[in-house]
């Protein structure tokens, strides 16, 4: 384990190097995998957050509102694919048609965390995660929905924190043990960097000796990914995002199979304030191809699986004048799985006329996103309406069961 460790830390050095931010270190993560224990049954739960304000009117798009195309002249020259004579799919999640069609994927609109006004990604990816019930983050709760729900559970296993990525992931922080795994990283060090390297750390021999240990495990890992060691390789996949998508549906849907039942995923790239339709491109691409992977990795399980894709908070209404959107208020939440009741779009539909909308430019929200989460975890896994309420979701009013599970 030591060794293990100290390879990471040499990695990380190595991306340091390469001028990495902070987000983009590999110690940094992105996904979570909580492990079962008897009182979870067999079901399971998959939460993506989408990191940069999805633009749910570009998601599933209001084709049957003549002041959708109106408000969006430049957006709406790709038909979408009809969903449900009201609502379109957009093109670029295609391969994705199958899961509607099977009853395996829904979708939420007009939906939002009490987000408002503000339009901070940090603050409001911070109250997603939180899952707190105020409109402004809560300096003093420092864990996540998702790891409170764990601690509700007595006797849980620690077969869980699995992280992988790029990104913290708040969601699933907090005193539920944590675990983490490394994907394939590819560290190329310059010539420039390298003879820097030699040279700042010359006359220390024992810094000189773990920064050559630091190069040579990138040269090692430039061209054919590498692993820290006792870490599992997932199957070779497309290039780009896409691969990396896969890489943790892959990974993931191995641990589910086993004693797993909750993993929590993040995924970028969503902030589309100009050239939206070329900008989004590679992001739907990721999306579509984690749920395409989890679907054909997890086989039987995928029947017992619910997936819940959410994000900060929606865009506006109206493109701006580069051909994008931007930050918004309501939203829209993706869901999949054989454990979801697909084939439909939840939530009330308010419309896009301008008294209708949130401040006269953005979707007005109509639910709360986390009562849909919480819905999630008393069908899936029969947590008390009262915990849900109070210790995972404090000063949530869950509503009526919407009955999205099957």
């Amino acid at each position: 384990m030591a060794q293990m460790n100290r390879r990471l830390f040499l990695r990380a050095g190595a991306a340091a190097l390469m001028g990495c931010s902070a987000a983009a270190s590999p110690l940094l993560t992105t996904v979570t995998l909580a492990g079962g224990a008897p009182m979870l049954g067999d079901h399971r739960l998959v939460v993506v957050i989408l990191r940069g304000g999805l633009d749910g009117l570009d998601m599933v798009q209001p084709v049957a509102d003549p002041l959708f195309s109106t408000y969006r002249p430049g957006l709406t020259r790709t038909p979408g694919l009809p969903l449900d004579g009201i609502f379109a799919l957009n093109a670029r999640l295609a391969g994705l048609m199958p899961l509607w069609k099977a009853g395996e994927l829904a979708f939420v609109h007009a939906t939002s965390t009490p987000y408002r006004d503000k339009r901070s990604h940090f603050d409001g990816q911070d109250i997603l995660e939180a899952g707190t019930g105020l409109d402004v983050p809560m300096p003093e709760v420092r864990d996540g929905w998702l790891n409170r729900m764990l601690q509700a559970i007595p006797g849980l296993g620690a077969e869980t924190a699995y992280a992988v990525g790029r990104e913290a992931l708040p969601l699933l922080a907090g005193a539920a043990p944590v675990r983490s795994w490394v994907p394939d990283q590819r560290l190329r060090l310059s010539d420039t960097s390298r003879a820097l390297l030699e040279r700042v750390y010359h006359d220390d021999p024992l810094f000189h000796a773990a920064a050559m240990e630091a190069m040579d495990l990138a040269d090692e890992m430039d061209g054919t990914g590498g692993m820290a060691e006792g870490m599992t390789r997932p199957p070779k996949a497309r290039g780009g995002r896409q691969a990396d998508a896969e890489a943790l549906a892959s990974f993931a849907a191995g641990r589910l199979q086993d004693a797993a039942r909750i993993a929590a995923f993040s995924l970028s790239g969503w902030d589309s304030h100009g050239n939206q339709a070329s900008s989004l491109v590679q992001s739907y691409a990721a999306l579509e191809a984690l749920l395409l992977r989890l679907r054909a990795d997890l086989g039987p399980v995928w029947g017992k699986t619910a997936v819940l894709a959410m994000t900060e908070f929606g865009r506006t209404a109206r493109e701006n004048g580069t051909g994008g959107t931007d930050h918004g208020t309501g939203g829209a939440m993706l869901m999949a799985g054989g454990a979801i009741r697909g084939g439909r779009i939840y939530g009330d539909w308010p419309g896009l006329e301008e008294a209708a909308l949130y401040d006269r430019r953005d979707l007005m929200p109509t639910s709360d996103v986390r009562g849909w989460a919480a819905w999630a975890l008393h069908g899936l896994f029969g947590l008390d309406r009262s915990v849900l309420e109070t210790a995972v979701f404090p000063g949530l009013d869950m509503g009526s069961d919407p009955r999205f599970l099957a």
